[in-house]
């Protein structure tokens, strides 16, 4: 599935949300009418587990945008957060469903008209951040392939630096193995002029000797 159609599916998600609250609302006019609204009971409880479907599956999604690096955190983040308010709408709304809680009008109040009373926040109302507050699904679209761009901009010039570090590294390689064989050659010089000198030290010291023989013996005969 593309990056961007984890909006689509949320986008979808709200409208099934939505249609809930439309449906329960209808519901509940029929009860005070005292219409018959079994059929339209079958159909809330049918799309509520239907949203409850969709949850889930956005949660996989992201999940695995996340796990496999495909968004960055802070997008993951952000799309968590709408996760959770949907969440909390699939809570509303089957609360409001079972008439659960001390204000079943209030709850559906919220939800319908789009305006808080008595304290209570309208649940419909995202916490969007500063970039993306007043965008419609196209411009998030657009925000997130940008910043996928940007990031894969940082990758390849992560990937740039490091294939100049790893040449550099080769280079650095090369200069050592040479510096060691001129140093080995060297010892190798070193040694060899060593042994050399230390044979003619022997020999001068042999023709030394030598020398010093023949002076005593030459003393001697002149002594004769």
């Amino acid at each position: 599935m593309a990056p961007d159609s984890w909006f689509s599916t949320y986008d979808s998600t709200c409208h099934i949300a939505q249609e809930i609250a439309e449906k329960i609302q209808q519901r509940n006019q029929y009860e005070r009418n005292g219409e018959n609204t079994i059929k339209l009971t079958v159909t809330i409880r049918t799309l509520l587990q239907n949203l409850k479907e969709k949850i889930a599956f956005l949660k996989d999604l992201l999940l695995r945008a996340v796990s496999t690096h495909q968004i960055t955190q802070l997008e993951g983040d952000r799309r968590q957060n709408l996760l959770d308010d949907l969440v909390t709408r699939e809570r509303l709304l089957l609360a409001s469903f079972k008439n659960e809680g001390a204000e079943p009008d209030l709850i559906r109040s919220s939800l319908m008209t789009g305006g808080a009373k008595r304290g209570v926040p309208n649940p419909w109302l995202l916490e969007e951040s500063e970039e993306t507050r007043g965008l419609g699904f196209d411009g998030i679209r657009q925000q997130q392939q940008r910043i996928i761009q940007e990031q894969d901009a940082g990758l390849d010039a992560l990937s740039s630096i490091i294939s100049r570090q790893k040449q550099m590294g080769q280079e650095i390689g090369n200069e050592l193995d040479e510096q060691n064989e001129i140093i080995d050659d060297l010892a190798n010089l070193v040694e060899n002029t060593d042994e050399k000198l230390r044979t003619e030290t022997r020999r001068v010291n042999m023709v030394d000797r030598k020398s010093t023989s023949c002076e005593i013996l030459i003393q001697g005969f002149c002594k004769f």
